[in-house]
């Protein structure tokens, strides 16, 4: 059975644009010209891929015994102007485990299979990633957003 997904979306001032699902808010960009302060289109499609990404790691990771302290993704993508499209994205996910490199190309895998919005987006714009281990003890809770800004 298809599941179905329902948002509303409305201009509520001079670019500022909001969706709506659930009991949920987002805010986002809606000018011309680009803001200091808000998403744009693009950077809210490059986040769907995090949150869909961040989402099936959370829901995988039970299923195949994985186990990591800490996670976070770095993700890029480029547009032309004519036509306006995405030509490519890239990503880096990082993720502190202490898991052999056989495992997490294995969580890397099924990330990549059972993406719903990973493989919308890989059907129609080229999109490759990398996964960057960082060391990990059990027991040890890792600060991603502190590791990725040094």
């Amino acid at each position: 059975m298809p599941l179905h997904y329902s948002v509303h979306a409305s201009r509520l001032a001079p670019h500022i644009g909001m969706a709506r699902a659930k009991q949920a808010q987002v805010f986002f960009d809606v000018s011309p010209e680009q803001s200091d302060d808000l998403l744009n289109p693009a950077e809210l499609l490059l986040s769907s891929l995090a949150a869909c990404m961040l989402k099936n790691i959370e829901r995988l990771s039970p299923v195949l015994r994985f186990s990591y302290t800490a996670v976070a993704l770095d993700i890029e993508g480029t547009r032309e102007d004519s036509p306006p499209r995405m030509t490519s994205i890239s990503y880096t996910l990082h993720i502190w485990t202490a898991e052999p490199a056989t495992r997490v190309s294995l969580l890397h895998r099924n990330l990549q299979q059972h993406g719903t919005i990973y493989n919308t987006l890989s059907a129609s714009v080229p999109l490759q990633g990398r996964v960057e281990v960082h060391a990990s003890t059990e027991g040890e809770r890792v600060n991603a957003n502190a590791e990725l800004s040094e």
